[in-house]
Parts: C-alpha cells; sequence; structure tokens
C-alpha cells in the first residue's frame, strides 16, 4: 500500500473474477499464480511465492485448465531430474489480457475514485 508519513494512503484496485460453469475460472489470485508459474517454472516454488499451499495451488491450476478450451500450465512429473511447469501461449496472453483489464477500469474510473477518495475521514 502507499504510504506517506507513516500513514496507509487509500486506494483503489479493481479487481475480476470470470466464472466458467459455476466456477471461478480466474481472479486476482489465480493470474497472481500464474505468473509465479511462469516466473519459477515450478508449481510448487510458485505456491510458496504467493503463499498457497502445494494443494491448493495444484487445485487453482487444475480448475483454470479445466474452465479453459485448452490449459493455461502445463506440468510434467517430477524424477530424478525433477518436473516442472510452464504457461502456454493461451496462459501468457490471459495474463496480459486480464491485467490489461486492470487498467483499463483503473483509468476509466478515475474520476469517480477522486470523488470517493475525498469523501474518506483521511484522503490523504
Amino acid at each position: 500500500m502507499a504510504e506517506a508519513a507513516g500513514k496507509k494512503q487509500p486506494i483503489c484496485r479493481p479487481r475480476f473474477r470470470i466464472l466458467a460453469e459455476g466456477e471461478i475460472a480466474l481472479g486476482p489470485g489465480k493470474v497472481d499464480l500464474l505468473e509465479a508459474i511462469g516466473e519459477c517454472g515450478s508449481i510448487s516454488r510458485a505456491a510458496k511465492q504467493v503463499t498457497l499451499s502445494y494443494r491448493r495451488a495444484w487445485e487453482m491450476v487444475d480448475t483454470m485448465n479445466r474452465c479453459f478450451k485448452s490449459p493455461l500450465v502445463e506440468s510434467s512429473t517430477g524424477g530424478r531430474g525433477g518436473g516442472g511447469a510452464r504457461l502456454t501461449p493461451l496462459g501468457t496472453r490471459v495474463i496480459r489480457l486480464y491485467r490489461g483489464m486492470e487498467a483499463a477500469s483503473q483509468a476509466a474510473t478515475q474520476k469517480e475514485w477522486k470523488a470517493i477518495r475525498q469523501s474518506l475521514r483521511n484522503p490523504d
């Protein structure tokens, strides 16, 4: 959070959840996990990075992969050389599109956010 002189500044952050077949196909936590998988090359290391259990991270990846026409993450099983995971081209594209939605929403709501912020008890 933004801070000035030890005070936390109010922020406005858009958060989208894409629902498909009754499941959350994509949301802020899942996009964070996808980005971490892209950086780490491993679901277990990505889970640690975003402070999720390994099991929860796998469940999230499974949900995303089932909800989209093709997988967002491909994994290889462990073993002597270790396993790994990588984003598919669709996974990379979905991250970019989701972050673009956030940015567009943020830009589109600046006027309203300014008015709300001025109405807060401590807007600075």
